[in-house]
């Protein structure tokens, strides 16, 4: 039985992964920022942790006799100036791995994004060998980066980066439920008519990498995990929507348009104290409105990885929730 700290064990991802390490028989402790997640991490059946990803110190000791770590944990939320994405994902990345060393963990497992790769541009059936963008125009795309690359880095900890690509499913607290918002609330459109190529993973196909790069990962290596084969982001996000009783429309604009108003708008909002984030920024036009394909082969090769969960039965399983 292994002793297993997790930050972001409260949220989609780490929830999910929390129950999986539990289910397999190790003694898991998750970081709680506050009650709230103390709670789902405790109603998970893992032990919670006070803490943040700001406190070394308390990191530390919360590792202690750990053996291995995930670190799940980051800032994903649009809106916010490029210091809050770097305190929470590369500084609090930072401090992670400070006190995995201090704590004498043996391995770390990150979670990355191909989020880390974009800077304006389609990624294209890309593979590990692509360059990570810490110089994305995104806060969110350039820190992840910079806190993927501290990660492989850090020769003196066995690190492996788990990236997954659009992850979904039972549980989501973030993509489906703000898709589901904008087409309420009338905001939503199709960007380019929305017919690119997109590759996604459900949770579980992501857990199931996340403990694969535990067992079987290289130090310093990153893997890409998927669902196994792309869709189109149309046909996709529609039947996503349809789980919820929720029918996009047919409005589209086109990709130069977006681009046009993702850059205004950050320029409107940086110069003027307005609140909120605007409408439209350019990663949430790069994700929702270029093709991003991802070659598995490595992951397949390296790791033993195939999905556990077929995007059939994710949908289903989603169909199968209480809907509002």
């Amino acid at each position: 039985m292994t002793v297993v700290f997790v930050t972001g064990g409260s949220g989609f991802v780490g929830g999910r992964l929390v129950s999986r390490l539990l289910k397999d028989g190790h003694t898991v402790r998750g970081l709680a920022r506050g009650d709230t997640s103390a709670a789902k991490i405790e109603a998970l059946g893992a032990t919670p942790v006070p803490g943040d990803l700001g406190d070394a110190a308390a990191l530390r000791d919360a590792m202690a006799g750990a053996e291995l770590v995930f670190h799940a944990a980051a800032r994903t939320t649009r809106g916010g100036g490029r210091a809050r994405f770097w305190a929470d994902n590369v500084e609090g990345t930072a401090n992670v791995l400070r006190a995995a060393r201090e704590a004498d963990v043996r391995r770390l497992v990150h979670v990355g994004t191909e989020a880390a790769l974009m800077n304006g541009r389609p990624l294209v059936r890309v593979d590990e060998t692509a360059p990570l963008r810490p110089d994305s125009r995104a806060h969110y795309a350039a820190s992840k980066a910079a806190a993927e690359q501290l990660v492989r880095d850090a020769r003196d900890l066995e690190t492996v980066v788990l990236r997954p690509r659009f992850v979904w499913g039972a549980g989501d607290t973030t993509v489906l439920p703000e898709l589901v918002a904008m087409v309420r609330s009338g905001r939503f459109a199709w960007i380019g008519g929305g017919l690119h190529h997109t590759d996604t993973t459900h949770v579980d196909n992501a857990v199931e990498g996340l403990v694969l790069a535990a067992q079987r990962g290289r130090p310093g290596e990153a893997y890409f995990v998927t669902d196994g084969r792309p869709a189109v982001f149309r046909d996709f996000v529609t039947e996503l929507l349809g789980t919820r009783r929720v029918t996009p429309p047919r409005r589209s604009i086109p990709l130069g348009l977006a681009l046009a108003l993702a850059a205004a708008g950050e320029t409107l909002w940086r110069g003027l104290p307005l609140p909120g984030s605007p409408p439209l920024d350019h990663l949430s036009v790069w994700l929702a409105g270029m093709e991003c394909t991802i070659d598995i082969g490595k992951a397949a090769a390296e790791l033993g990885y195939r999905p556990v969960r077929t995007r059939q039965e994710g949908m289903a399983e989603l169909r199968d929730q209480p809907w509002k």
